[in-house]
């Protein structure tokens, strides 16, 4: 499906929903096993200067939490700074309501523009609408792929501008897991924008189900082996990307571009 620049603002500013998160009951450190801890996820970008990856560390570390590990970008000449940390900690001695607490002193000490920090196994899961061409491989390897468990997302509508049929395969697929479809047909001169916002309303991002990347062909392929790989290279891009971004691995940087972790 294409879309107009106008669309792609909206879109930014869905991603930025705010999160809500629930409580978790847990055992004592001390006589936990490795499986009581919680994981988390922290992502932060503020204008850089000298002593930010030690607070950070301090900050995880004065709660009991342990550092798993830590990616940081510092453009060149730009005074920015990203990093992206994944922790473990018990969530009885921080409890996740004061965990957002202490980050968010950090973000006002540093002015940081970005602080994100994620627990998986307590904050709600993504929710994203799915918008799927005509070709189905990429929208039946997703569906298939969040039924397996590997996608941590709630899937709200798929949205196509292609009607398909009542007894096709990803139809019947949707129905028996309760995902609206919906047909959007456009034309160039209406591409209907306005009715597909209304149907995002609720998701935190949306997923162009078709993705391209370039992939290595030598003179002994041929149209069909064409197909094959580009088939099967859109697929593993798609669910890869998915889960990055879920894992706050994607992060806006300037003005179109990204930084990934």
């Amino acid at each position: 499906m294409a879309f107009t620049k106008k669309a792609a603002q909206v879109l930014g500013v869905i991603v930025n929903r705010p999160f809500k998160s629930s409580g978790f009951a847990g055992q004592s450190l001390d006589t936990r096993s490795f499986t009581s801890l919680a994981h988390g996820v922290h992502v932060f970008h503020c204008p850089d200067e000298v002593g930010i990856v030690a607070k950070l560390s301090d900050c995880i570390a004065s709660r009991g939490g342990n550092i798993l590990g830590a990616d940081v970008f510092v453009p060149e000449n730009k005074n920015v700074f990203y990093s992206r940390s994944e922790f473990i900690f018990d969530p009885i001695k921080w409890p996740r309501k004061q965990m957002d607490e202490d980050f968010l002193k950090l973000s006002k000490k540093f002015n940081a523009m970005r602080s994100v920090v994620r627990v998986p196994i307590l904050d709600p899961k993504y929710k994203i609408a799915v918008l799927a061409s005509k070709q189905d491989h990429c929208l039946v390897d997703l569906l298939h792929g969040w039924q397996d468990g590997r996608l941590p997302v709630e899937i709200t509508c798929v949205i196509s501008n292609h009607d398909r049929g009542p007894n096709t395969h990803v139809i019947r697929f949707l129905e028996r897991h309760g995902i609206p479809y919906h047909c959007l047909q456009t034309i160039k001169e209406n591409k209907r924008e306005g009715e597909m916002f209304e149907l995002v309303q609720n998701t935190d991002f949306l997923v162009l189900a078709r993705y391209m990347q370039v992939e290595r062909v030598s003179h002994r392929d041929n149209l069909h082996s064409f197909v094959q790989k580009s088939e099967s290279l859109e697929k593993q891009c798609l669910l890869k990307a998915i889960k990055s971004y879920c894992e706050l691995r994607v992060l806006p940087y300037e003005k179109n571009k990204t930084v990934v972790f």
